[in-house]
Parts: C-alpha cells; structure tokens; sequence
C-alpha cells in the first residue's frame, strides 16, 4: 500500500519536517510493523499545500489511501473535502490543534494513525473478545481492530523522531499464550505487561456491543479519560467520521 500524505497545516509543519517524519515512520513499518502483521506499506508526501486545502483532481494523489495533516480540529471540513476529492479512497486525519490538545507529537500521531490505516483500511474489522471492563467478566464484545489505541500512551524514538507503540497479533487472541508477546514495547506496568485486549496507561479500547447494539469504549485511566474525552470532540477523527457516515444513511432510511 502507498499512503499519500497530503500537508495542510498552513506552514504549521513544512513538508521538510513531514519528509522526516515520514522516513522514521517507513522504517517503523519496514522494520517493526511488517515483520508482525506482514503488511508492506510506505507514506509519501504528495499533493497540494497552501493558505487553505482546495480542491484538487485524483490524479494528484496517486496512492493507494491518504493521509490529512489539518492545522485544526474541524471534521465536517475535513470529512467534506475527502468527500469532495478522494472520494471511495480509504484515508485517516492527522489533527495538529488535537495533538496539542493531548500533549502528544504530532509525529506519534501521525504514525498512530498511519499504522491503524494499514491495519484496517476500510474501518469496517471487528474482532470477538472478552468485554474490556473487569466488572463485565463473562460477556462478549467486539472490539474495533485498532492497532494503537490500547498503547496510545506509549511511543518511541526513530532516527530522533517520535513514533507510536501497537500491539502484535497476539493480542486479538482470547487465551493468553505463554511466552507471547501482545504489543510491539512490551513495556511492564505494575508487573504485568499487557494483556490480550486489554489496555495500558493512557490508553482506551472502542468496541461494539450486541446486547445494546451500540459502541462502547473502555479507558485505563484518568489520563486516557482525558485523551478520550478531546478525541470525542472530532468524533474520533476516522472512525467516528467513517460510522457519522453510516448513521446518516440509516437515518436517511
């Protein structure tokens, strides 16, 4: 998969800076992502930036999903232009005002959502498991098939830059293996490293729940409330943008 990587940070972030951002982030997914999901991907910088995004023909993205750098929160504009421009074409939001908001690099972000593009490119992946919260032992759920958001919290350095921790394929299993590993760190917390569909400091889980038929989420802690609570503000960025889409034509039904 080639990812275009579209800049409209207005001059926030030059596409000097994303050029380097985006050469840790290849190598993370060459590197460390591939080698556990076997799925090859690369980001490039291509497209148009300037004062403000304006309509550009498909040509001018030539990848096979995109990625949108935006100087603010605003996911009606952001899911309006996609609409109007890249139409069909799997993409992801990289919110620079959001990043602030949650105190995280805007390089972690943008590698978050890079990898759970790749994972998921569709937003449509749903994986059975256990219901995150302790005091709902013994129900099922099914969990979004996000690829950072239980380690959200976490990041590490490439080449200097910030890049996001994610879990391993172990971690959408229902029994705990002995020996394996569920996230890309393995950082301990408490003594414990984390658990198959479970969550790190600073982390949260989205999943679907058939006995209510509604989404639900799961946070660690006050940290990750926080960081839940400004990502509700742009509607989760893709995936809430992506079921906003859905509803609609429900409704509209």
């Amino acid at each position: 998969m080639i990812i275009s990587v579209i800049n409209h940070t207005n001059g926030q972030i030059s596409d000097e800076q994303l050029h380097e951002a985006i050469r840790a982030i290849n190598r993370q997914l060459a590197e460390d992502y591939t080698p556990y999901w076997s799925i090859q991907a690369r980001l490039r910088v291509e497209g148009e930036s300037g004062d403000k995004p304006r309509k550009q023909n498909l040509v001018d993205m030539r990848g096979d999903a995109v990625l949108y750098l935006w100087d603010q929160v605003d996911v009606e504009d952001a899911l309006g232009y996609h609409d109007t421009n890249h139409r069909g074409i799997p993409c992801g939001y990289v919110f620079t005002e959001l990043s602030k908001k949650l105190k995280e690099n805007w390089t972690v972000t943008l590698s978050h959502e890079a990898l759970e593009l790749v994972g998921d490119p569709e937003v449509n992946l749903l994986v059975a498991g256990p219901h995150p919260d302790p005091q709902e032992k013994g129900r099922t759920v099914y969990h979004w098939f996000e690829m950072c958001d239980a380690v959200q919290g976490e990041a590490y350095a490439i080449d200097g830059i910030e890049v996001s921790n994610f879990v391993l394929p172990l971690y959408f299993t229902s029994g705990e293996e002995k020996g394996g590993r569920n996230d890309f760190l393995g950082r301990s917390h408490r003594g414990n490293s984390l658990r198959s569909f479970g969550v790190n400091p600073g982390g949260y889980v989205g999943f679907f729940d058939p006995s209510t038929g509604k989404d639900g989420d799961f946070s660690a802690n006050e940290r990750a409330r926080k960081r839940l609570a400004v990502k509700r503000g742009a509607g989760r960025a893709r995936r809430g943008t992506r079921y906003q889409q859905f509803t609609a034509k429900i409704k509209a039904r």
